[in-house]
């Protein structure tokens, strides 16, 4: 960073000044979005005050020339109040263009009074390379003079602050940062961007960057969108084929309970789509869409994919039932082309290539076509009934009577013939399904919230009155057996065998009835329809256009569906399918592979079995909708608002259950077969975990147990045997101790809380936006690791006091930490020796809050910070363009002291942080990023020795332990902390071939005593162990070489107070607390001598372990210095394979009750 020149500083009485020619020209992104011109005024009253001006000092600006650029003159007593006047001329807002200037009306107070600034010293001496950065208070400086008339660039509420993109409903503007009104002067702003996780995904900025660019986009109302395409879907062939013979089968009561039935499914349904398209904008993708983004990508491509491929089936569904009906009026005319299965393939083809090129023309195209086919189909609906009232007496011999209380009477009740009512039902419902074909072109909607609802549910309700209306007037016109023969025809008086409706009207069809013979009636003619209406001809044309619409609605879903399903690369390989095409981004690539697959099942023209997998597909996605809404409803979120209110939670999960109880009505194999694939799909999804986010329901929900659950443990005493080691790690970084990190995480993952602390100290002016952001970056990390831990990074003077911030306040409720991990401080005689004195003191802290303490020591060291170019080794995952071997960069260009590594070196200090590197990109500061992967093109750095062997012993507890001991020295009862982490290390995995040795302290004379007491403890604890050996000799003298080298090692932190006056000693106590006293030497000499014994006696017996967990020894506070403390550790443990110093809080952690 630039030095700032001394002559420019500010104080209480001068204000800043800056050459104009150092003012930006015009908006640059890594400038300000404020271009600030300062104004040097007179401060005389009579020259500078308008008359407005009130007491507060507030006054009017003189208006600025035309390019808005002058400044009035000083007048001779403007003296250093008007040197800092200074205006905002020109905000980059887009409505009104870049480089024209907004006129203040209103000028700011002068500098030296209330709630005005000056410029700063780093305002003028940007780091920036040349740019240079304006800053100004709220009260001085104005955008939105229009709105309140006073000086402030603090935003009103406005729509266009809430987009996410430019596109497609109006400008992006960002509204000014809380750093650019909160933070002091001298401060860089921080970066634009989104807030609470509302930043798109590249796939979705490269949809936002399209529809911005579209010209003349064509969109629908709810009308031709979404009530015209759902009622085509709904009313299909069923209606006219298969409704009256459904009549005859279940009589009219239990037909309308059919259709009352099917209705209330998807009236359920259609109100779950309704809250959901209300609740915020809706993208294309239709039922994809609503599902993704209330219950996350897991469920949404799932089911996306299947409905894609339903649709595209449903194309070939319709139009073989088309070229059925087509095949069978050639048949009748005598125009068959080959054979009868032939001619259905050969019309299916030409016509589902002339449905493709009425897709691929547009959706304007297809959209005229729709109301074609709506006008013909509706016609031909009024057709029949205006028929039904029509008797003709030659229809008669087929059934059709007209309307009479008799007829409907006797088809009031149901006559199965070989079905039941479920059969009945299973072949009906899937004429209800299809009122998504409106959602499904949610992209192309105008304004897809008021569309969506309103169009499905009058769809709904139109279909069904229809529906209905048929079902009633079929019942009620025709009888269910007809003969067709003029001759069945008597004259009164009844004949004996004649007791149906039609004997009435003088008819008597017993003869064909008794054989089952008869071809006419409810029963027997698919085209009885045909029959009543006043032309036949439209009927048939109505088929046709129920079968071409429904085909031309689903070959249009499927594309649009799966393109926003691979737009957001849920599933990479079909990625290419993303691709629009033309000013509506049509699914050019989408639609040829829906083609290539509704030809193929077309090719087939069997569909008998298909038909009821893509029902069950409809109806999952049917039933996930519903799910969604009651998901999202329990959820609870803040974001759940759907601006439709008629919806109920309770409502849509029985609607989710009826979907699943239909699907296995339908189908019960297909329906198992529906939910296989679903999971199989999900599995896959949750497996590769796409990077996005939603903001769903799941998440949400989660959230809302979490808390709910935490309060409930809250409420709940602790019990010893549910006691878990809860660990807060001072692990800085969490990368740069690998060793710590994952040894820790080996005893705590699915067992206890695990905590990486990390303070940061140092810093004049801390910058919390930067500890913000590296926990939210080390946070991914350690998931992206499988980690499973939290990083928690403070602020603090120095580590003591920063350990005490996270002693008392990490956690929450009962998940908080318990025990205190730290790493061994290999470098304490190196450096300064208040370092020693914090380290020792957090250990007592630890003690202090009821914690219990635990020290891992590795002979190379624990830190790996300081190599560069070994993050593959260390198994980063994050990546970041332009950076080289910065293994983790910290933001120095604020403070030189940035961190805690300032108070430690490389070996293997509590805090020290990974290296710091300043790395200068475009904003002339360093970023903080976790291990990074090398440049290619940056030479690799070779390592020495003694680096490549920390590198290795830092891996060594990610790998599999293979046959070895842990070592279980337990001298001291803690609460049984110590045999309890050995215990939980030895179920994982990679250590469940290692077998536990327990090494005791004990008496020669009573050895097998103590053996047999401890197995017998050991039994009871349910822990299993190969070997116990108790330690007779532990009391021995150490040998003399140890104790001479323990001397020798304490000598220089000797306070030797027996050789100097009182009054200095104590004076150099005082300011070296870590000194030794002689009296404190002799007193603890024999513990001391025991330390050297047990580091003897550990080499003896454990040099071959995987590692050792022993007590800590523990010393009294205020009584034993912090250097002899130190030493006692240091003689402990050195030159021994990993060991753990283990010390509990003295509570029971284990339990032989049940």
């Amino acid at each position: 960073m630039s030095v700032p020149d001394p002559s420019l500083s500010a104080t209480d009485s001068e204000c800043l000044a800056p050459d104009p020619g150092l003012r930006p020209l015009g908006p640059t992104p890594s400038q300000s979005r404020f271009q600030v011109d300062l104004v040097a005024e007179a401060a005389s009253a009579t020259q500078d005050k308008s008359p407005s001006s009130d007491a507060s000092g507030d006054a009017a600006t003189p208006s600025a020339p035309p390019d808005g650029q002058g400044a009035a003159d000083p007048g001779p007593g403007g003296g250093e109040e008007a040197k800092g006047r200074f205006r905002v001329v020109n905000f980059a807002d887009p409505s009104s263009g870049g480089g024209r200037a907004a006129s203040p009306e209103a000028a700011p107070s002068d500098c030296l009074q209330n709630g005005d600034t000056v410029i700063s010293e780093t305002s003028v001496h940007s780091s920036t390379g040349g740019q240079h950065h304006y800053h100004y208070d709220t009260q001085t400086n104005t955008y939105y003079l229009r709105t309140f008339g006073h000086n402030t660039i603090d935003a009103v509420p406005n729509i266009d602050f809430y987009r996410q993109t430019a596109a497609p409903l109006g400008e992006k503007l960002i509204r000014p940062t809380l750093s650019e009104l909160h933070d002091e002067l001298d401060k860089e702003p921080f970066e634009d961007g989104f807030a609470n996780g509302d930043e798109l995904s590249p796939a979705e900025e490269a949809v936002a960057k399209e529809s911005a660019e579209s010209k003349g986009v064509v969109k629908f109302g709810w009308i031709k969108g979404v009530l015209v395409r759902c009622m085509l879907n709904i009313w299909g062939v069923m209606l006219f084929i298969r409704m009256s013979w459904i009549v005859g089968q279940a009589g009219i009561a239990l037909a309308c309970l059919i259709v009352a039935m099917a209705t209330v499914v998807t009236t359920i349904t259609g109100l779950s789509t309704s809250a959901i398209a209300t609740n915020g904008f809706v993208r294309g993708g239709g039922a994809y869409y609503l599902i993704s983004r209330s219950l996350g990508p897991e469920f949404g491509g799932s089911i996306g994919l299947i409905f894609a491929f339903a649709n595209a089936v449903a194309v070939a569904m319709y139009v073989v039932g088309f070229a059925e009906t087509v095949a069978q009026l050639l048949a009748g005319a005598d125009a068959v082309m080959t054979d009868g299965i032939n001619d259905v393939r050969i019309i299916g083809t030409i016509t589902v290539i002339l449905l493709l090129g009425i897709s691929v023309a547009g959706m304007e195209w297809e959209a005229k076509a729709q109301i074609f086919l709506l006008i013909v189909l509706v016609t031909a609906i009024f057709n029949y009934f205006i028929g039904s009232f029509i008797t003709v007496e030659s229809k008669e011999s087929v059934g059709f009577f007209g309307y009479d209380a008799s007829i409907m009477w006797e088809n009031m009740g149901p006559n199965f013939r070989e079905e039941t009512f479920f059969s009945v039902f299973s072949i009906f419902f899937p004429a209800a399904t299809g009122i998504l074909a409106g959602a499904n072109i949610s992209g192309d909607l105008a304004d897809p919230q008021i569309a969506i609802p309103r169009g499905t549910l009058l769809a709904i309700l139109i279909t069904g009155i229809v529906y209905l209306g048929v079902a009633v007037s079929t019942g009620s016109c025709i009888v269910r057996d007809a003969s067709g023969n003029v001759n069945d025809t008597f004259r009164s008086p009844y004949p004996a065998n004649c007791s149906n409706a039609a004997c009435t009207f003088g008819y008597n069809f017993s003869s064909c009835m008794s054989d089952n013979s008869c071809e006419f009636g409810l029963h027997n003619d698919f085209q009885v329809m045909s029959v009543v209406s006043g032309f036949g001809p439209i009927i048939t044309a109505g088929i046709f256009s129920a079968t071409l619409s429904s085909a031309l609605a689903s070959l249009v879903s499927a594309p649009k569906v799966f393109q926003a399903l691979c737009k957001d690369n849920i599933y990479p390989g079909l990625s290419m399918f993303a691709k629009g095409y033309g000013k509506n981004n049509e699914p050019l690539r989408g639609y040829i592979l829906t083609f290539g697959i509704a030809l193929a099942f077309i090719l087939i023209a069997e569909l008998n079995v298909i038909a009821p997998i893509i029902s069950n597909f409809f109806l999952a996605s049917y039933a996930l909708i519903n799910f969604s809404v009651f998901h999202a409803s329990l959820a609870n979120s803040p974001g759940w608002r759907p601006s439709f209110k008629y919806y109920n939670m309770w409502v849509s999960l029985v609607g989710a259950i009826l979907c699943c109880v239909v699907m296995f009505v339908i189908n019960w194999w297909a329906a198992l077969l529906t939910n296989v694939i679903v999971m199989g799909l999900f599995i896959y999804v949750s497996y590769k975990k796409p990077d996005v986010n939603w903001g769903s329901s799941t998440q949400a929900l989660t959230y809302h147990q979490a808390l709910t659950h935490t309060l409930q443990l809250s409420g709940v005493e602790d019990h010893i045997k549910n006691f878990r080691p809860q660990c807060l790690v001072m692990t800085g970084y969490p990368n740069s101790r690998p060793a710590l990190l994952d040894l820790v995480h080996s005893f705590t993952k699915n067992v206890g809380l695990m905590i990486c602390g990390h303070i940061r100290t140092g810093y004049r002016r801390p910058n919390f936006k930067d500890l913000t952001t590296d926990q939210a970056r080390y946070q991914r990390w350690l998931m992206r690791s499988e980690c499973k831990a939290f990083y928690t990074p403070v602020f603090a003077e120095d580590l003591r006091q920063g350990t005490q911030y996270l002693l008392q306040a990490a956690g929450l409720g009962r998940l908080k930490p318990n025990t205190l991990v730290l790493g061994f401080k290999n470098d304490w005689r190196d450096g300064d020796m208040m370092n020693v004195e914090t380290y020792i003191s957090m250990i007592h802290d630890a003690f202090d809050f009821q914690f219990g303490a635990v020290v891992l020591r590795l002979k190379e060291g624990l830190d790996v910070s300081h190599i560069q170019g070994q993050d593959e080794l260390l198994s980063s995952q994050e990546k970041s363009s332009g950076m080289k071997d910065v293994i983790v960069s910290i933001d120095t260009s604020k403070d030189s002291d940035a961190d805690s590594s300032k108070l430690s070196s490389k070996a293997a200090s509590l805090q020290n942080s990974p290296a710091i590197q300043k790395d200068d990109d475009d904003d002339g500061k360093a970023t903080t990023q976790p291990l990074l992967k090398k440049d290619k093109k940056s030479p690799t750095v070779p390592l020495n020795v003694s680096d490549q062997r920390l590198l290795e012993a830092s891996q060594q507890f990610q790998k599999k332990q293979g046959k070895g001991t842990v070592d279980v020295w337990w001298l001291f009862d803690d609460g049984g902390l110590t045999l309890l982490i050995p215990y939980l290390l030895t179920n994982k995995k990679r250590w469940k071939d290692c077998k536990i040795r327990v090494f005791i302290g004990g008496k020669i004379n009573r050895i097998d005593h103590d053996r047999r007491t401890m197995a017998t403890l050991l039994s009871k604890f349910r822990i299993d162990f190969s070997d116990i050996t108790v330690l007779g000799d532990i009391n021995t003298k150490p040998k003399k070489e140890h104790t001479s080298a323990f001397e020798e090692m304490i000598e220089p932190y000797r306070l030797k107070e027996d050789d100097m006056e009182q009054e200095a000693a104590e004076r150099l106590k005082n300011s070296e607390p870590w000194r030794i006293t002689d009296n404190e030497l002799e007193l603890y000499r024999a513990k001391s001598n025991r330390q050297v014994r047990l580091n003897e006696l550990l080499k003896e017996h454990s040099s071959t372990a995987n590692l050792i967990v022993m007590s800590l020894p523990l010393a009294r506070k205020g009584a034993v210095s912090s250097a002899l403390y130190m030493a006692w550790l240091e003689v402990l443990s050195k030159e021994l394979p990993p060991i753990i110093l283990v010390r509990g809080n003295h509570q029971s952690v284990l339990t032989f009750y049940s």
